[in-house]
């Protein structure tokens, strides 16, 4: 079945106007003409009841819908919106607020918060290593102590201090993808075992000249380096100008629509900006469809998303 497509919001809206046409979307998108069972994965018998929609597994025994095991899981908001929150979400540069959101569609803040969470769950993309000319480097998230109140300031909280910011560390490809983590304590330990699994050993390593990057060398085929310090910025090829940039559209998004993201949530918030880079070059539409592609198999809930606040 050839799949519908749009490109632009209007005609997304037009093309989906009923629940009906909906699903039917998300089972040529998942499933195709072989429906699979989501919950043991068995393709050979699948029962499909009077509702179309719902369907029972000949091998485990449970009932499944479209919209079983994936970002829609114990949605009461109509797929409607949901399409439509996805386009406009992932097709806007610097993102969405959940207050607009909820203004759009007419829902609570709450539920829009949620629903902007699950999308950003979908947004995630953690596959295939990276290789080639890499550029590793670090940033901090949080509040300028210049900006604060006179007994609000943090002390002893310049450089490299995490006292009052988020340490996130994040590596890129030359003219490819990102990826980025946030960590406690901006350590050695944490940033080795990331690059460890998803950079090749074949590839060469830029970095600045700070300490925790020493070794590099042993783990990789070519490890250099550019010495801020003296204010060096290019090195023959080494740079680490792009992750900066990429530090400068997190910062700029989160600044510009979040104002203020919470230490415990932020690391659900990078992935958001990774995929808006990774998607540079692509369609509106290749977007959306990569978006809804992503959330198959992965859920979320209330409880799962604020579980860290009641610690």
């Amino acid at each position: 079945m050839e799949l519908p497509k749009f490109h632009n919001v209007l005609e997304l809206m037009r093309m989906f106007d009923t629940e009906d046409k909906c699903k039917d979307y998300l089972i040529s998108l998942r499933w195709g003409n072989n429906i699979v069972c989501p919950h043991c994965e068995n393709s050979d018998k699948v029962y499909r009841f009077a509702n179309k929609y719902l369907y029972k597994c000949s091998s485990c025994k449970k009932q499944f819908s479209p919209i079983t095991k994936t970002i829609f899981q114990g949605t009461h908001i109509d797929l409607r919106n949901w399409f439509y929150a996805i386009y406009i979400f992932v097709n806007h540069r610097k993102g969405l607020s959940s207050v607009q959101l909820s203004k759009d569609l007419r829902i609570t803040q709450k539920s829009a918060w949620l629903m902007l969470h699950k999308i950003r769950l979908s947004m995630k993309d953690r596959k295939g290593k990276f290789s080639g000319e890499i550029e590793v480097d670090e940033t901090y998230v949080g509040g300028k102590n210049k900006n604060r109140h006179y007994n609000k300031k943090v002390k002893h909280s310049q450089g490299r201090s995490t006292k009052d910011k988020v340490a996130v560390f994040g590596f890129v490809e030359k003219n490819g993808r990102v990826r980025t983590m946030q960590i406690g304590k901006l350590h050695w330990k944490g940033m080795k075992v990331m690059l460890s699994h998803c950079v090749d050993k074949s590839s060469t390593i830029y970095s600045d000249e700070y300490g925790a990057y020493r070794g590099l060398d042993k783990r990789f085929k070519k490890h250099e380096i550019v010495n801020h310090a003296a204010y060096q910025y290019v090195n023959g090829n080494a740079t680490t100008n792009t992750m900066e940039c990429f530090w400068s559209h997190l910062k700029r998004g989160i600044i510009g629509i979040y104002h203020k993201v919470s230490k415990k949530l932020l690391h659900r918030y990078l992935p958001e900006f990774e995929f808006r880079w990774n998607t540079r070059k692509e369609t509106s539409l290749e977007r959306f469809m990569l978006t809804i592609n992503q959330g198959f198999g992965r859920t979320l809930t209330l409880k799962e998303l604020t579980n860290n606040f009641r610690r």
